[in-house]
């Protein structure tokens, strides 16, 4: 069995990774109004060629520019269409901790039609294409969070007094974004999906039903409209998803296995494959791969971005054998369960322990698969 040379890979990652410490003094100066956009921009690109030559040495072939220009893997994007994402305390979403605590979750507000104005992402690919020698990966934040982050009323009635007008507004804007990237040349898109997975916590579905919502018709709704997003992409796009259950510094908002969305999710979504969260008992066990279309390939999350503990080779082998019990390891990788660094500041993590779980990855797929 051998290397995948195309997308998904064997050994993958979800794409942000932690700034050094450098980088996040200059973001916050730029946040701070002591410096220019102007001022940043050496400064991220001298950032990016250093840890796109880190992946290439560690032996990646899905590169990115660890999302070191953003200041979280959602605002980038979501900003420019309309979509304010404020940290105040959501009438009813929160993240929590391992030891009980919790945290006000993002709440998510559309005053306006959605509108996209142009790419936010290609000049950031087109630097990263140039300096990199392997496929370059673009992550995209899924429309889905914007609803599920919305509640009630954070999407104006005003603007969308029919929710159908917000879903194709921002499928437009989706698939403006793909082909702009097409056009220049991406040929890796990964979709970051939080909400789906979410969906299958009975205290979430409590919370959706709370809002007067039936959480079968929401996941419904989700996939049929990542669907529509994929559906737009240009000739020879690779588009995956990836799904967590959220990560906000290593806090989370769900913990429940992947079965009660199981079916829709993986028999429907046309993606090309999936990033999935599989690191801790709270992603479940890996029966809800028996669902998953014999042309679908699960990239499987078991190493995780919210703690330290550096994962043996042993233990990742063991569990990719308890997943070939209910799919092929020829449609099998391995990749972290997250992004290691959601938003500029970081995580519980550390630089060399980040690399230290990239390396394993990459150590593991070779042995696995090559």
């Amino acid at each position: 069995m051998t290397e995948r040379t195309t997308p998904p890979f064997r050994a993958d990652h979800v794409g942000s990774l932690l700034r050094p410490q450098w980088l996040i003094e200059a973001r916050q100066n730029f946040n701070a109004g002591k410096i220019t956009k102007a001022d940043l921009r050496p400064i991220e690109d001298r950032a990016i060629r250093e840890v796109v030559t880190l992946q290439e040495e560690l032996g990646l072939h899905s590169i990115t520019d660890g999302e070191f220009r953003r200041q979280t893997y959602l605002t980038e994007f979501l900003n420019p269409l309309g979509v304010e994402l404020i940290q105040r305390k959501s009438p009813d979403l929160v993240y929590h901790d391992d030891h009980g605590g919790t945290v006000p979750a993002t709440y998510a507000v559309v005053r306006e039609k959605i509108k996209w104005a142009g790419s936010v992402n290609v000049d950031a690919f087109v630097f990263l294409k140039s300096i990199a020698k392997h496929t370059s990966k673009v992550t995209i934040p899924a429309p889905t969070q914007v609803h599920f982050f919305a509640s009630t009323d954070g999407i104006s009635k005003t603007a969308y007094p029919d929710i159908e007008a917000f879903w194709n507004d921002m499928v437009d804007a989706y698939a403006a974004e793909l082909r702009a990237l097409g056009a220049a040349g991406c040929t890796y898109v990964q979709i970051d999906e939080t909400c789906i997975p979410k969906l299958a916590d009975p205290d979430i579905q409590n919370i959706v039903t709370r809002r007067g919502q039936d959480w079968h018709a929401t996941l419904d709704k989700y996939v049929e409209v990542i669907n529509r997003i994929i559906a737009s992409a240009p000739s020879g796009m690779t588009v995956v998803i990836h799904h967590c259950r959220g990560n906000n510094a290593g806090l989370w908002q769900a913990q429940a296995g992947y079965e009660a969305v199981a079916e829709t999710m993986f028999a429907k979504i046309k993606g090309a494959g999936y990033l999935l969260e599989y690191d801790s008992p709270r992603a479940g066990d890996f029966a809800a791969l028996r669902f998953m279309p014999k042309d679908k390939i699960a990239v499987l999350g078991l190493v995780s971005t919210k703690n330290t503990r550096i994962e043996s080779a042993d233990e990742l082998k063991r569990r990719i054998d308890e997943a070939v019990k209910y799919v092929p390891l020829d449609r099998l990788g391995l990749a972290p369960q997250c992004g290691f660094s959601c938003g500029f500041a970081g995580s519980p993590m550390t630089y060399d322990t980040q690399i230290q779980k990239l390396a394993r990855i990459v150590e593991v797929a070779n042995d696995v698969w090559r």
